[in-house]
């Protein structure tokens, strides 16, 4: 679980191919690992990922043919870089909302607006993610926990203040550029709550 309050920049080393999966080596100079042991979960853009080596200032990262999918992992090429955050300790505030780091779909930057100091993102979504969006509620974006400002039929729009921008990737991206998104994971489920499906649909 995590807040989805990005904790440093990370950047890719390296990726190899093992079988239809994929390793990713992954470094930071500001990102503490000394409480990290093989095994452990760091959210990297958003998506729940196992520690299976440390390194130094680094750690690999398995990536499975499922998460290069459903997210926006096969894409990235060595030199790209990431936002990052260890799991959520029980003794942590929670500062942005809960987070688990299972992407449900992939969106896209439709615009990239001034917003007096902030900027304003337009992000389409996909259509079956739209009943989950909703204005003044939370969603996560590469891993960043963000308030959505307004939804419209096939995007929806957030801002993006100096800080988070300076601590995030956010600066990198640019018209087309695409985002792994997490909806509140409390929407789905009180929509599992108030419909017939089977446990676990």
């Amino acid at each position: 679980m995590f807040t989805g309050i990005i904790e440093a920049i990370g950047k890719i080393e390296l990726i190899e191919d093992i079988g239809s999966d994929k390793r990713f080596v992954i470094t930071s100079d500001s990102l503490d690992l000394s409480d990290v042991r093989a095994g452990d979960s760091i959210s990297v853009n958003g998506v729940c990922l196992t520690v299976v080596d440390l390194q130094g200032k680094g750690f690999s990262t398995d990536v499975s043919v499922e998460t290069l999918s459903c997210t926006t992992f096969n894409e990235l090429v060595a030199g790209d870089k990431l936002n990052l955050e260890k799991a959520l300790q029980l003794s942590s505030r929670l500062s942005g909302h809960m987070v688990s780091g299972h992407v449900d779909g992939k969106g896209t930057i439709k615009k990239k607006l001034a917003d007096a100091r902030s900027e304003r993102f337009e992000i389409n979504y996909p259509a079956e993610l739209g009943k989950y969006i909703c204005k003044k509620g939370s969603i996560c974006i590469d891993g960043v926990s963000l308030t959505v400002n307004e939804v419209e039929p096939s995007y929806f729009s957030v801002n993006i203040i100096p800080h988070t921008n300076d601590e995030t990737i956010f600066s990198e991206y640019s018209e087309g550029t695409q985002v792994n998104l997490e909806v509140d994971i409390v929407a789905r489920y009180m929509e599992s709550l108030m419909t017939d499906e089977k446990p676990g649909c």
